[in-house]
């Protein structure tokens, strides 16, 4: 599974490595109006399920025309259009928190089906963490790109307004990440990683006129991008947030013997 990641790239910055129209900025200002500020500019090395994530789209400005790519805040954790709305005027939450979706079944599940015929979208990070052993003695592990460039992983998308909401006001859009079965060195840390899409595959994942690619589900993208070091365990505590989080573990000191 993918439950914390971490994404240093500022999605300005991100908009124009891939081409994109930046589209971060305004929600971020919204946010801040609303009195819920957004730090999704700044390098989060512990990002946590109903963070605001940059996320990559593509999609028509109008009908006809060419849908373009897009970098959108979205929270992570899916919520489905059809969620409740609470008294304070929110989506009711109380079920599981959508963040992740099996390949397997995104096209079959309630929740996801309908955003996979339409609303794919690519979530990039640097890299994202596992944890192995048993519970109480689990050591964590950092599986990170070996370029220092980002992965980008499959998603889906989808948009919720409360009950009684103009059409015309902005909805909230929120995401889940795609995961698949591990391999290689990877399925020694868990049984389950992200879908990573290569950069020759993003527009034929985000096509909104397209039905999913199941050669795309069934793959493995950048995976030989993929490379794996223990890491400290301060990532446990979701409050810890720095670089020191992502560097090599320090080996434990060796233990005395009597001889």
């Amino acid at each position: 599974m993918c439950g914390r990641f971490a994404v240093t790239t500022d999605p300005a910055l991100l908009a124009q490595k891939i081409q994109a129209i930046d589209e971060s900025r305004a929600a971020a200002e919204a946010a801040d109006s609303a009195g819920t500020p957004s730090s999704a500019s700044a390098p989060n090395y512990n990002v946590a399920p109903t963070t605001s994530v940059a996320t990559v789209v593509r999609r028509h400005r109008d009908p006809d025309d060419e849908p373009t790519r897009r970098v959108r805040l979205m929270r992570w954790g899916l919520i489905p259009p059809w969620a409740k709305t609470t008294e304070d005027g929110g989506p009711d939450t109380k079920g599981p928190l959508l963040i992740n979706a099996r390949s397997d079944k995104v096209t079959t599940s309630p929740a996801f089906r309908s955003s996979a015929k339409s609303k794919r979208c690519l979530v990039p990070m640097d890299g994202w963490y596992e944890w192995r052993g048993e519970k109480g003695a689990k050591t964590p592990f950092y599986l990170h790109s070996v370029d220092g460039e980002p992965l980008f992983m499959a998603g889906l998308w989808t948009t919720w307004r409360p009950k009684g909401a103009d059409r015309d006001a902005a909805p909230l859009l929120s995401c889940t990440i795609i995961t698949t079965d591990a391999a290689g060195p990877l399925a020694e840390i868990h049984d389950r990683m992200p879908l990573s899409i290569s950069q020759a595959d993003w527009d034929r994942w985000l096509d909104p006129d397209a039905p999913i690619d199941d050669g795309l589900l069934r793959g493995h993208g950048d995976l030989d991008r993929v490379a794996i070091r223990e890491v400290s365990k301060l990532v446990n505590n979701v409050r810890n947030n720095g670089p020191e989080l992502i560097e090599p573990a320090e080996p434990e000191p060796e233990q005395a013997t009597l001889l």
